[in-house]
């Protein structure tokens, strides 16, 4: 009897130890020896340094105790020593608005034929809302002169404004007026001296509020990230690291390290371990391709999963993003007025000007194969209006070594279309004759698409189209990854859009299940056989 129990208890301890190890491929092990991450050693290394230090004070520098009467004249200033800088600047995309920099190339960029699905056109720099974030003096775009302190100063002061009233009241004989103007002139000649490197407000002023509000556009952007903590993002937070944006956006004459339009930030993944001169737009570059500890299974994933996939478990974390903008809906009055409807987290979810809205919080990513590049569908691109329309979308698949399973924030929407030359429109929206200020669209589209230089037909109407942004900020700490289940599960895995590839514990393969029942059943077979014969062979020894 006591053989008996020994036989199925081993037969039971057998079971498990298979079923154990059948999962192993689902949950991540970590070594038990407690030794640092070598991607985190790696990026230690890599910022040890990182705080910058300058040899000028800009306060003792001459020609910037003046008095300014214009912005042009501050930047004459800045370039009698920086000769170079305006000259590299007019040649990049923060400049030109044009992915090229060619201006006979208006394929792609705000400037060109891009377009989106939130305020749709920049209309060759015709349309002055947009040119606010145009770092040019007084909106005048590419045809006016670099505003240096756009990007370099830290005063948060408002020069525009003042330079205004300076114009003004320099016209004024009263000495009260004089003595105004003398004393904003010193406010600006303190102001114009705080000179420095981007900080994260400077890039924020636009980036974080582009499209038309604060969190519109990109979800994983939006003025959270000014002072963020470490829950926020571990790179970015005051009470983390406290990266600047220029940390990872590396500078080079004045351009800016980041994926632009169709074109991938980086062609290759590189860390500053293989090249110390890599750009360190990605977590490869500090973290190595083995960012976590030796032997964890976690490290099995990088050649398929993006670091961020797993390290941004949502984004719009603390402020909402816009999910929907159907500009059909648009155009509608209440007692012959323009209005504006608030619904959940304060923001509008109706304005005649611009249509319906939709907002969400802590918004789960959707997940797409990428190789860091996007399709770009622009207004000179012929369209299907019966299918959704994809503005943009990620490249890649899974037969591509350098995709990876990312991240996205799939903006989706209605805007007009041309009915006869199918494709998509550029209407003009603020100015005299901007759809914001007439309500007609027709009109609007008129003016847009004469900007841009493509011909309109005079008919349209509107398509559903969704626009992809990758989400690469708001990195959360590690103890709030993405946990193993919540992709390696049957029912609702984050990653059940990706197909094409065997996912163990999400997946059911008639193939794999069957090695694998055959292999518990082998085993367990095995182990019975050669105790039967242990029974059996005694050589009739006794108990």
């Amino acid at each position: 009897m006591e053989k008996r129990y020994f036989i199925l208890t081993g037969l039971t301890m057998l079971t498990i130890t298979a079923l154990v190890l059948s999962f192993q491929a689902v949950f991540a092990s970590t070594p038990p020896d407690g030794k640092e991450a070598l991607g985190r050693t790696l990026a230690k290394q890599a910022v040890k340094n990182s705080k910058r230090w300058t040899t000028v004070d800009h306060a003792k520098i001459d020609a910037l105790n003046q008095n300014f009467t214009s912005g042009e004249e501050i930047t004459k200033a800045c370039i009698s020593c920086h000769s170079e800088a305006a000259t590299q600047f007019h040649k990049s995309i923060h400049w030109t608005w044009l992915a090229s920099g060619d201006k006979s190339d208006m394929r792609y960029g705000k400037a060109g034929y891009s377009v989106n699905n939130f305020c749709i056109s920049g209309n060759a720099m015709e349309d002055k809302s947009c040119l606010a974030c145009h770092p040019a003096w007084n909106k005048k775009g590419s045809q006016g002169v670099v505003n240096c302190l756009q990007c370099h100063n830290s005063s948060g002061f408002n020069f525009e404004e003042a330079l205004g009233d300076i114009e003004a009241f320099s016209k004024d004989d009263d000495p009260d007026t004089k003595e105004m103007m003398e004393d904003i002139q010193n406010e600006v000649k303190e102001a114009v001296s705080k000179v420095t490197f981007p900080t994260r407000k400077n890039c924020g002023d636009c980036h974080f509020t582009g499209g038309g509000g604060d969190g519109v556009k990109h979800g994983d952007l939006d003025t959270s990230l000014t002072k963020p903590n470490r829950m926020l993002d571990v790179h970015m937070g005051i009470d983390g690291k406290n990266f600047s944006c220029t940390r990872c956006h590396t500078t080079v004459d004045h351009n800016i390290a980041g994926r632009i339009y169709t074109n991938p930030a980086v062609t290759k993944r590189k860390s500053l371990i293989e090249d110390d001169l890599a750009p360190k737009i990605t977590c490869v570059s500090c973290h190595s391709s083995e960012p976590h500890k030796n032997d964890s299974k976690l490290n099995d994933h990088t050649d398929v999963v993006s670091c961020q996939a797993c390290h941004i478990p949502k984004y719009a974390r603390v402020n909402p993003t816009k999910m929907w903008w159907d500009w059909s809906k648009a155009g509608k009055m209440k007692d012959g007025k323009p209005y504006v409807e608030k619904g959940p987290f304060g923001k509008p979810v109706y304005k005649s000007i611009k249509g319906e809205f939709r907002w969400e919080k802590n918004v789960v990513p959707e997940y797409f194969w990428s190789n860091g590049s996007q399709t770009s569908t622009t207004a000179d691109d012929v369209i299907d209006p019966g299918q959704i329309v994809k503005v943009s979308h990620p490249v890649g698949d899974r037969t591509d070594p350098e995709a990876r399973i990312f991240p996205f924030k799939i903006h989706r929407g209605k805007q007009p279309y041309d009915k006869v030359n199918k494709k998509l429109l550029a209407p003009l929206l603020s100015g005299e004759k901007g759809y914001w200020t007439t309500l007609d669209m027709n009109d609007a589209i008129e003016h847009g698409n004469k900007a841009i230089g493509i011909p309109y037909s005079g008919e349209f109407d509107y398509v559903e189209t969704t626009y992809a942004f990758p989400i690469t900020h708001m990195v959360a700490p590690k103890e709030n990854a993405v946990n193993c289940t919540q992709c390696h599960i049957r029912e609702n895995s984050r990653l059940a859009n990706i197909t094409g590839l065997y996912m163990p514990g999400r997946d059911k393969s008639s193939l794999f299940d069957t090695i694998g029942w055959l292999s518990i059943f082998g085993a367990l077979a095995g182990v019975l056989l050669h105790g039967l014969g242990r029974f059996f062979t005694r050589n009739g020894k006794e108990d």
